[in-house]
């Protein structure tokens, strides 16, 4: 923003932003308004629209800049400014306390943020109860205030540092009976005053959360009572209801620790057991909002006493009354309430799997048995549902869970004993479809936990599935398709079933609704009875013949393609060839058709789904290869290819080759082309490369540069290749290194930047020298130190990756030959680029990278450290030397006895693990 805009151009923008019946006027006073909070005159403009109070528009614009502006450039003020800006937003608030909630929300945040971040405001929270506390109309926004102040504390949005966070964590802690003795004040003046009420509930829980709270004061505290009355009362309105649901999970979630609270615990304990009855009121009532708030409070109830209730199950607090709770929850009929208790009983699970003792699984057996059958209840279909199960929905999605959590829970009940019970309702009963579906589903959740080594039951349910009638429920026939699917590690123990299953499958393969789990039922059929399945390899040649005249997705059809491949490589050696060039040209015709087409005709010619199936086939052709043999694929892709399968995917290449979905499933069906048969594919090497620098000029598409790297795998070890590689290399770099010169290069392209580093990586690795000498190195490294600090994932683990392993070359003594080179030509990149690494990457842990990249940083830094100890020691002080010591605000970041301890830890590291938790520390200093 060039200069200050008048006030009277900003409020035209907010009304614009508001109320513009144009879209692009709305969009145009949007990008404006975000330019003006970046710029450092929104401090002054936000200050005169909050004293004007023109309209709510403005003002909530105006507050929620003060508080973006305090979380995110506090530095831009002088420290001498901060007291009066702390003056003036508490005028604010108290001047627009009536105009708008959300306008005394952002101001409270804004007020707490500037108390976290300014070390002179002392005993803020005292400062502010005995300003306000004994006004009533003052006392909304006082309790606003110091709920949004815990919560503030781990805000990512400040980067407050451990040092200041600890120092604020221990004033709240000595002014919380302060604020506990305001609350109880609160409701004494409030009465039942619902919104007060809430609002008292509310920064309870807050201050539960930040876990400051006396737990023995809070013991015997009236308020703790008032939540439980407040809980068991009948009459008690939804929002307050769901406050105090609230600051109950909260109080449970901080005494986690119960040793150190058993007070507190104990009384909340008690407390919850109360609140039966009035589960029981809600659910004849039909709140469900009551009864999702009940659930929620006796789940984390089991979630805090997990430890108690497995170390003395049916004992004091380890009583099993709050197993009892949550299996009452289980039996209502609304599933959405059973599945807030999931995580809890994954834990359960968890924990008496790691133990181990069958004293206590037989303890908890029962309860098992009865969430299983609560379970399989829930995952019933309604009785007039039609068509097949929907996977997608709420429902699917909530039958998925279920599936997993059987899974892990099945060992507990023992997976045969659960398997033959669930027969047996279906092999003794007649029951209704919908619960007989309901069962098939569960049975195949568990029956690759079943041991499949002679056992009658489970031929018996095979045999009965594959038998069942078509006049069956199209909902039993799909699950028990998939059912059949689960039970292939039996049709292998048992290949006499194979027949009539893959006849049983081929059917619901031709019937719209049926053909996907079909087709993936086959395809796990094809992937654990591959040698069975051989004698079958002509059939399911047929259908890859004719696939798309079956109703199939083209996940399925995929599928069923992986299936095929997975069988072909257990055939004969001779016989791979000519079947996977079968294979291998009814794709390539389609793709020839494709390629014939006139674009303008209206009819499609995306090419992704021949290409897919491709990729898929070359992907698991396997075969075992016997040294001296020669690889089977390698005349279909050295022959074929050349012939036939190059030319074709040269094609598609050229005339889509501006769109990044097509050229990126044409690079993936090239790479699993170039990795089934390895060195036997040099002949396309030539063509291939040529091609990729020529697109790659016009169209930058990453997939180019992963492409390379595979190429680099394969070939960079072949001394007559490394020069082609060398030129490859340099011909991508000159459009990459242009691409991410723009602004925000970097952050806007992070999958060039991971494949571009992957590339940098499989040369180093395999042939390391080439790259070391080259002219391209020089800009490598300079894109690798920008790089450090990009926050991507996928991005950033490459930049390490390939730092860590450009290093290690020259630490790890693989090839005699050249080590000693090769530590030469790494001693002169660290003597330049040395000091650069180390503070840029610093620099990265303690402002730029979330703490999940620490690790890969660390492997860095480690490397670094084991290559030259001293001259890292000395590298590392002068870094840490340039970091700031203190806050904008005046706090203090760091000491210098926490600089020396970090410098230590690191240099006398003697794993890389000890860098990495030295890193972790240290950089909550930042945070």
């Amino acid at each position: 923003m060039d200069g200050k805009p008048d006030l009277q151009t900003v409020y035209q923008a907010v009304q614009s932003l508001y109320h513009d019946p144009d879209p692009s006027g709305k969009e145009r006073a949007s990008f404006w308004l975000g330019e003006l909070q970046r710029s450092v005159y929104a401090w002054e403009i936000s200050d005169q629209l909050l004293q004007i109070r023109q309209d709510v528009e403005s003002c909530y614009f105006a507050a929620q800049t003060m508080k973006m502006k305090i979380q995110t450039s506090f530095y831009e003020l002088p420290t001498d400014s901060h007291a009066s800006l702390r003056d003036s937003l508490l005028s604010h608030i108290q001047t627009l306390k009536d105009l708008s909630p959300v306008i005394v929300t952002q101001l409270a945040l804004a007020i707490a943020d500037l108390a976290l971040q300014m070390p002179s405001w002392k005993g803020c929270v005292q400062t502010l109860v005995e300003s306000y506390s004994n006004d009533v109309t003052s006392l909304p926004f006082l309790l606003e205030i110091l709920t949004v102040l815990p919560e503030e504390v781990h805000s990512r949005s400040l980067r407050i540092g451990a040092n200041r966070r600890s120092e604020i964590i221990e004033d709240l802690a000595y002014y919380s009976s302060t604020v506990v003795s305001l609350l109880m004040t609160s409701v004494e003046k409030s009465g039942d005053n619902e919104k007060m009420l809430i609002k008292t509930f509310k920064c309870l829980g807050s201050w539960f959360n930040l876990g400051v709270l006396d737990s023995n004061f809070m013991a015997n505290n009236r308020l703790l009572m008032l939540l439980f009355q407040v809980l068991q009362q009948d009459q008690t309105p939804s929002n307050l209801h769901e406050a105090a649901s609230d600051c109950v999970c909260s109080a449970l979630y901080a005494i986690e620790n119960l040793d150190n609270n058993l007070p507190l615990g104990t009384q909340l304990f008690q407390g919850v057991l109360t609140l039966e009855t009035a589960y029981h009121m809600a659910v004849a009532r039909e709140d469900i909002d009551k009864v999702l708030n009940y659930c929620r409070i006796f789940t984390e109830l089991c979630e805090t006493f997990l430890e108690k209730i497995v170390s003395t199950p049916c004992r004091d607090l380890g009583n099993m009354r709050t197993l009892e709770l949550l299996l009452i929850c289980a039996g209502h009929p609304q599933y959405e309430v059973v599945e807030i208790s999931f995580n809890f009983w994954y834990r359960l699970g968890e924990h008496l799997y790691k133990i181990n003792d069958p004293v206590l699984h037989n303890i908890f057996r029962p309860y098992i048995q009865r969430l299983l059958h609560a379970l399989a209840r829930h995952c019933q279909l309604d009785s007039d549902h039609e068509g097949v199960p929907e996977d997608t929905d709420d429902f699917g999605e909530f039958r998925m869970r279920v599936s997993d959590l059987v899974k892990d829970l099945i060992f507990l009940v023992g997976s045969m004993e659960c398997f033959c019970q669930l027969y047996s309702t279906l092999k003794d009963g007649n029951p209704p479809w919908e619960v007989t579906e309901a069962v098939l589903f569960i049975m195949a959740s568990i029956a690759k936990s079943v041991d499949p080594e002679n056992n009658p039951t489970l031929m018996e349910v095979l045999d009965g599935v594959v038998r069942l009638p078509e006049s069956v429920h199209i909902a039993v026939r799909y699950t028990s398709i998939e059912l059949v699917g689960e039970m292939c590690e039996v049709v292998d123990r048992n290949p006499q079933f194979l027949d009539p299953v893959l006849s049983y499958l081929m059917k619901g393969l031709c019937q719209q609704s049926l053909a996907s789990p079909s087709a993936k039922a086959i395809q796990n059929i094809c992937s654990v009875c591959r040698d069975h399945m051989a004698q079958h390899f002509n059939g399911l040649l047929e259908i890859a013949r004719s696939l798309d005249s079956f109703p199939l997705p083209p996940e399925a059809a995929v599928g069923l393609l992986k299936g095929t491949a997975l069988v072909l490589a257990r055939l004969p050696l001779e016989k791979i060839s000519e079947c996977l060039s079968e294979l291998c040209s009814v794709q390539v015709t389609s793709l020839k058709k494709l390629l014939s087409q006139d674009s303008s005709n209206g009819i499609s010619s995306d090419p992704t789904l021949f290409l897919d199936r491709l990729a898929v086939i070359f992907r698991h052709t396997n075969p075992i290869v016997e040294n001296g043999q020669t690889h089977p694929c390698q005349k279909v892709i050295q022959e074929f290819s050349l012939c036939q399968i190059w030319p074709v995917m040269s094609e598609t290449l050229n005339k889509h080759r501006a769109d990044n979905r097509i050229v990126e499933r044409c690079c993936r069906c090239l790479r699993f082309a170039v990795r089934c048969v390895g060195k036997g594919s040099a002949a396309l090497l030539q063509p291939l490369v040529t091609q990729m620098v020529n697109v790659y000029q016009v169209h930058q598409h990453s997939c180019f540069l992963y492409l390379g790297s595979i190429l680099v795998d394969e070939y960079g070890m072949e001394e007559g290749c490394q020069q082609g590689l060398l030129d490859m290399l340099q011909a991508l770099c000159v459009p990459t290194f242009q691409l991410l010169e723009h602004q925000n290069g970097l952050r806007n392209h992070p999958d060039t930047v991971d494949d571009l580093f992957r590339l940098f990586t499989r040369f180093v690795q395999r042939c390391p020298i080439v790259l070391l000498r080259s002219q391209v190195l020089v800009h490598v490294l300079q894109w690798a130190v920008a790089a450090t600090t990009l926050d991507h994932r996928d991005a950033n683990c490459s930049v390490m990756k390939f730092l860590r392993d450009l290093i290690h070359t020259g630490v790890s003594n693989d090839h005699e030959e050249n080590f000693e080179v090769r530590k030469d030509l790494i001693r002169q990149i660290l003597n330049q680029y040395g000091q650069q690494f180390i503070s840029q990457l610093l620099h990265a842990c303690c402002f730029c990278l979330p703490p999940y990249t620490l690790p890969d940083v660390a492997e860095v830094v480690w490397e670094i450290m084991i290559f030259d100890r001293p001259t890292f020691c000395r590298l590392l002080e002068a870094s840490l030397k340039s970091l700031p010591k203190e806050t904008s605000g005046g706090a203090v970041t760091v000491t210098h006895k926490q600089l020396t301890d970090f410098h230590k830890q690191v240099t006398s590291a003697e794993e890389c693990k000890q860098v990495c938790w030295a890193l972790r520390d240290f950089t909550r200093l930042f945070r």
